[in-house]
């Protein structure tokens, strides 16, 4: 092939040389240190700070806990027997007895044994149930977890293919091979395989780990006598992260056919013009894009190919400065458009969930290369402007989009007749919130995010406990817990949105603040038990004007994303609730915008403390003046009409 890194069809004799080569240890896993005992291939790539285990960092009170208790609660309602039945039904093995009668309660939406993406729920709770048992130290995901596991494992022997595992027979395979019109079966095929790696990682269950060593033999198999014509032909369908598990496989196996599959997914139609710095997003499937970066960012890792890395880094940029909302989020019915155009897409299908879940993984693979308080300012807003708000706080349900248009409402899936694939990754960005509050390397700590939380950093023989309410209050602490002093060098984010300024107090006594190049406020000293640091970061209101229209703003009070309460009128059933009875009606769902609802804003001054007032007594809400809207931050605005955007014109 024209690329040197793109994949060849492997000989027998190339294998065997790949084969035979020692495995150098080279710095850690992109996984958190308490796998490496797993891994079997690690970094080449200089890696300059790596995320603590899940099970290192316990959330306190706050509204990420909340979330992640109400997804927890779903999880654990969905019956096993539920989850496996299209994949038994794919081979012909009994789904069991429930309450006495002999049947299974069938899912609906995409889980429907008439949907192509049948089975990529199961990939995700797999992975949501590491997180939580990681996170919670609770066995009974353990236990849930052990259940869906042997099921697959049951449907895996029953089929006798190879290895081949799914809810769907190998003939979707073959159409997305010929070139044929079919769902995304890859895809599903990569969510299956990544969860039962993090059943192996996280639950440390072998059985898992064999699956999905079985799934790759079956792939290998089946792709690799392709010609290179098949393989772009095949690769023009919609695969996820596919190159990502792979590689993640090849870490833990070192088996040469891994790697193989990972390079074999290597999507050079529209990986190379990221790599000569070509924008080429417009119209582009957001969704379909992103995991490529993520899976090239692993083989950066395990590979050092910089070609990788430079990629990822283009992209990265290009998607957060010229194709995201104010929220973090991107994408106008799922796909991109051209750079900076957004006030021309303020519409009801925008900011894919997905999408936000995927370029969150993006931003800490390369935080973890190159640590900027770009990419942790990036991720706050994202957090918590979209996925924190993604779910709602009474039913726990979740939105597929976050939609732009003036009036409109968020749309949430029900909890058994959706399974779209935002509900399939909501199930993992609920259950992983400590991931990125904190990195590390062998003498530094970064302090990301300012989320109640406490850290154990057991290496350094340390506790630290963050303390705030933040973004209720703009201040947070951080109180040191050790039975030996530790020298080491703590580096706080400099918040991009504290425009007046931050200062920092240790035991009290104010300390001069120096903003590092990084955009980090290192501050190297011994620490003490006992020792506490008060962080202090005034937050402001601001008017933020889209790069296309000067005209067209939205409103932010530090990292918070201010939107307009604009009622309910109009809502009808089953809103803000999807129909059940449809597989994609988040798609063209019809919001019944009241006519008379406006986001226009008549101002006489450019000072926006003149025309947004704070409401007393009521952190992070504001009432626009002259027209009585209240302001609040679009994650707690639910079950109710907003406006994000506004169209401002001043009097004269």
């Amino acid at each position: 092939m024209k690329n040197s890194k793109s994949p060849k069809i492997v000989s027998n004799t190339i294998l065997a040389m790949v084969m035979s080569f020692s495995i150098v240890s080279i710095g850690q896993s992109h996984y958190p240190g308490q796998h490496v005992d797993k891994l079997k291939v690690l970094d080449k790539a200089p890696i300059k700070l790596y995320g603590f285990d899940l099970s290192a960092v316990k959330l306190l009170d706050s509204p990420f806990k909340e979330n992640m208790k109400r997804e927890s609660n779903w999880i654990l309602s969905l019956k096993v027997n539920s989850l496996l039945h299209s994949f038994r039904t794919n081979a012909g093995v009994y789904s069991g007895n429930e309450g006495g009668y002999f049947v299974t309660k069938k899912l609906g939406g995409w889980e429907s044994l008439d949907c192509d993406l049948r089975g990529h729920t199961a990939g995700h709770i797999m992975s949501g149930l590491s997180l939580l048992y990681a996170t919670t130290g609770d066995e009974v995901y353990k236990v849930k977890s052990d259940s869906i596991v042997n099921g697959l494992a049951e449907v895996q022997k029953v089929l006798n293919q190879g290895g081949y595992l799914s809810a769907f027979p190998q003939n979707l395979i073959d159409r997305a091979i010929a070139g044929k019109s079919v769902w995304a079966p890859w895809y599903t095929q990569h969510k299956i395989i990544s969860g039962l790696i993090d059943q192996y990682l996280y639950c440390n269950n072998a059985k898992a780990l064999e699956i999905a060593n079985g799934m790759a033999a079956w792939a290998y198999q089946k792709i690799k006598t392709l010609t290179d014509d098949q393989r772009k032909q095949m690769l023009k369908n919609e695969f996820g992260g596919m190159n990502d598990s792979y590689y993640n496989l090849y870490a833990l196996t070192v088996n040469p056919e891994h790697k193989f599959l990972a390079e074999f997914f290597y999507h050079e139609a529209v990986l190379e013009p990221l790599t000569i710095g070509e924008d080429i997003l417009d119209k582009k499937h957001a969704n379909t894009y992103i995991p490529k970066l993520i899976g090239i960012s692993r083989g950066y890792e395990l590979e050092g190919n910089d070609k990788y890395k430079k990629t990822a880094d283009f992209f990265w940029n290009t998607v957060v400065s010229h194709h995201s909302f104010i929220t973090g989020s991107n994408s106008d019915k799922e796909k991109f458009f051209k750079p900076d155009h957004i006030s021309e897409h303020l519409t009801g299908y925008t900011g894919e969930s997905c999408n936000v879940y995927n370029m969150l993984k993006l931003t800490r693979h390369l935080f973890a290369y190159e640590p900027n308080s770009k990419y942790a300012d990036y991720y706050e807003k994202a957090l918590y402007n979209h996925i924190l708000g993604q779910q709602d706080t009474v039913s726990g349900n979740v939105a597929y989009f976050l939609p732009m248009m003036t009036g409109a409402h968020k749309v949430y899936s029900t909890k058994e007749d959706s399974f779209w694939c935002c509900v399939g990754s909501s199930f993992e960005n609920q259950a992983k919130y400590g991931e990125f509050i904190y990195y590390y390397n062998a003498n530094e700590l970064y302090v990301n995010l300012f989320i109640p939380s406490e850290l154990n950093w057991k290496e350094k023989g340390l506790k630290i406990k963050q303390e705030t309410l933040f973004p209720e209050e703009s201040k947070t602490s951080f109180t040191i817990n050790t039975a030996t002093a530790v020298k080491m060098t703590i580096n706080i984010r400099y918040p991009e949105w504290a425009t007046s300024g931050v200062s920092i107090k240790i035991n009290g006594n104010p300390i001069k603040v120096k903003k590092a190049a990084n955009g980090y406020i290192p501050i190297e000293r011994k620490w003490n038990n006992g020792d506490r640091i008060e962080l202090m970061m005034p937050m402001e209101l601001k008017s933020n004007p889209t790069a296309d229209n000067s005209n067209v703003v939205a409103f932010t009070y530090g990292p918070i994303v201010l939107a307009g309460r604009m009622g309910t009128e109009g809502m009808q059933a089953p809103a803000p609730f999807t129909n059940t009875k449809l597989y994609n009606d988040y798609y063209t769902f019809d919001y019944h915008v009241p006519a008379g609802l406006s986001n226009k804003l008549d101002v006489k001054s450019g000072n926006i403390n003149t025309y947004i007032k704070p409401i007393q007594e009521q952190p992070l809400n504001f009432k626009l003046v002259n027209e009585g809207i209240e302001l609040a931050p679009i994650y707690k605005i639910h079950r109710e009409r907003y406006s994000i955007y506004w169209d401002i014109s001043k009097k004269k």
